[in-house]
């Protein structure tokens, strides 16, 4: 399993659109990927699960994953939320 503290660097926050491409990105790899913020747990790949934290810029999260490719899952979201463009 990896744990890593991310910081969403998204100018405009996880709204619906940034949040459907990060549920993409995560489903795209095979292994179980949750987000977690203070006492908030969801799965990564639900897009409805996203939706309900609300994470603005500047917020951190813990993204964890578990399975065959679970450092790649990791290193391919912290990316996506790093992509300040």
């Amino acid at each position: 399993m990896v744990r890593k503290t991310v910081t969403v660097e998204l100018a405009s926050g996880l709204e619906a659109r940034p949040v459907a491409m990060l549920v993409q990105v995560a489903s795209q790899y095979d292994s179980n990927i949750y987000v977690e913020i203070e006492s908030k747990r969801v799965n990564a790949k639900s897009i409805m699960g996203m939706m309900t934290l609300g994470l603005a810029a500047g917020e951190q999260i813990t993204v964890t994953a578990d399975g065959s490719d679970e450092e790649q899952a990791v290193a391919e979201i912290e990316k996506y939320l790093s992509n300040n463009d």
